[in-house]
């Protein structure tokens, strides 16, 4: 067994190890109604909310050229998990109106600036993206003239090609 394979044993050993030892935790010390409608839970919202709202952005964003395409569903996706770890302090969970302290800050504001500052990264990387892009088809972009496929959208090429082109 080669060090590699080696460490790729350790590290799913150690893996598994760790799992056990959460496992163990979860049944030992929460009851088995509180940790099964946690996971049941889990398994719905994947399912329900989580797969669907990806494919319907995957269908939305599908009219995009794909060299923009990239960056757009990039930014679906961080503002999406910014959301989603934003989302139980927007609705206020934990929140006691006895301790003013605790969770005072407006974060439903806080999330729309965070949102708001991913979208404007991604605008001007797509800018950025056109303007080059119509430099390189312009010529402008390379020494003998020619352009270049633009914003990075590239054909790929088969060996069958590659073979023959020499």
């Amino acid at each position: 067994m080669n060090a590699r394979r080696l460490a790729h044993v350790a590290a799913y050993a150690a893996g598994l190890a760790l799992i056990g030892f959460g496992l163990r935790g979860v049944v030992a010390d929460v009851p088995v109604r509180g940790w099964a409608t946690w996971f049941v839970g889990a398994a719905v919202l994947h399912d329900g909310v989580l797969v669907p709202a990806v494919l319907v952005a995957g269908v939305v964003t599908g009219w995009i050229p794909v060299a923009y395409r990239r960056v757009l569903r990039g930014a679906l996706l961080v503002a999406a998990c910014v959301t989603a770890v934003a989302l139980p302090l927007v609705l206020g969970y934990g929140r006691r109106p006895d301790v003013p302290s605790q969770l005072p800050l407006p974060y439903g504001r806080n999330l729309a600036i965070v949102v708001g500052a991913i979208g404007s990264v991604a605008v001007a990387v797509l800018a950025v993206q056109m303007v080059t892009g119509r430099r390189r088809r312009d010529g402008a972009g390379s020494a003998d003239g020619a352009g270049g496929a633009g914003g990075g959208a590239h054909r790929a090429v088969l060996p069958e090609e590659r073979k023959r082109d020499r």
